[in-house]
């Protein structure tokens, strides 16, 4: 899986997957260690559904993400509020 998210970021490829019950597509922005410790994906959340009812920026806890697949479609640049060296990472593997 880590790999498939570390070449979704260098490719700009969206990815698809199962989180918290709900279906997400997602353009993943950045991968690595969270604070607490655990992998995560920050990515902004284009499509399906979620527990807030809104898409836009989300942390994914790699635990959780089921059926994680590449969608086929790339994004083209960074969303707005995207940073570099997120903060809510004490070790980043991948970013844009």
């Amino acid at each position: 899986m880590s790999q498939t998210i570390i070449d979704a970021i260098t490719n700009r490829e969206v990815l698809t997957f199962t989180y918290d019950g709900f279906p997400r597509t997602v353009e993943p922005h950045t991968y690595g260690i969270t604070t607490a410790g655990h992998k995560a994906v920050r990515a902004y959340q284009t499509g399906g559904r979620s527990s807030t009812g809104t898409l836009g920026w989300k942390m994914f806890l790699v635990s959780g993400i089921h059926g994680l697949t590449k969608s086929g479609a790339t994004f083209a640049s960074a969303r707005p509020g995207y940073k570099q060296g997120d903060s809510g990472m004490s070790k980043i593997l991948a970013q844009l």
